[in-house]
């Protein structure tokens, strides 16, 4: 004999899987110090943790929202890759190009526009990592080069924000073409006595560090940043030897002078407006 009943209100209950929590996406976990973090907070600290003060990964669009004072005018947004070599990996290099162009709404790994900074007009170049890992391929490597040529042409200053993984593999000695092509652009955008700041985050390798990421005549990084060449396991499994705490990150490269500040990311839009003004005087 049951001892009660319970009344139902003759709705079906919910399948498990169409169940959802109302606060997913509200909250974020911190991946240094563990802090829960509101997400609306976090969007309002520049996507720094208010605790510890770690720079969370922040998408290209945002980057060039912080740095400049308002609007923008985007340049070569018409360049997009091809398939050179047909390549397949995991899935053709075309079908791959098409799921990242379609779900991030841009034509490559790079941002490319001009806009003022501090009331200065800058040519800006922030590579989207969320975009085959950031990597550098053909199309990069003509749009750095372009925006050095409007940096020439203008007379104004070039800054490059880089987060990348290196060069595109699925583009082969195309994409390593592309170090020499910059690099070379570079030096044409030196004798002509203009400053190129470069702004590595995190991670910030390959290709990209070995080439325009370590060029500038100011070389800074935000806090926390991974930079080198080869990643820390990559080393560790080649020596065999254990690294020192912190190798590779931004505050250790500094200490040993690969880079000339560590700069967080609420300072970030007045260091590089101090230090134009330093290069070239106060803006008109």
């Amino acid at each position: 004999m049951a001892w009660f009943t319970r009344k139902t209100s003759g709705v079906s209950p919910q399948p498990e899987g169409d169940r959802s929590v109302k606060t997913e996406g509200l909250w974020q976990k911190c991946e240094e110090c563990g802090q829960i973090i509101w997400r609306k907070a976090l969007d309002e600290n520049m996507n720094c943790c208010p605790q510890c003060g770690h720079h969370f990964k922040i998408d290209a669009a945002s980057r060039v929202k912080l740095l400049l004072d308002g609007d923008y005018e985007e340049f070569d947004r018409n360049l997009t890759c091809t398939d050179p070599l047909e390549f397949v990996d995991s899935k053709p290099y075309r079908k791959r190009l098409a799921e990242m162009q379609e779900s991030l709404k841009m034509p490559d790994a790079l941002l490319s526009v001009e806009g003022k900074l501090e009331g200065r007009h800058v040519v800006l170049c922030v590579l989207e990592l969320k975009f085959i890992g950031g990597s550098m391929g053909a199309v990069m490597g003509e749009k750095i080069t372009r925006a050095i040529e409007r940096s020439i042409a203008k007379k104004a200053p070039l800054i490059i924000v880089s987060a990348s993984g290196g060069a595109r593999m699925q583009e082969g000695a195309v994409s390593l073409m592309q170090l020499a092509k910059i690099s070379a652009a570079l030096m044409r955008l030196d004798d002509a006595k203009i400053p190129y700041i470069s702004v590595m985050t995190n991670p910030t390798t390959g290709g990209v560090t070995a080439s325009f990421a370590m060029l500038g005549d100011l070389n800074i990084a935000e806090p926390g940043a991974l930079i080198g060449f080869a990643g820390p396991r990559v080393i560790e499994q080649t020596i065999r030897q254990k690294l020192p705490d912190g190798f590779q990150r931004s505050e250790f490269l500094l200490n040993h002078g690969f880079l000339d500040d560590v700069v967080k990311r609420a300072e970030m839009k007045s260091y590089i407006g101090k230090a134009l003004n330093f290069f070239l005087g106060p803006a008109a």
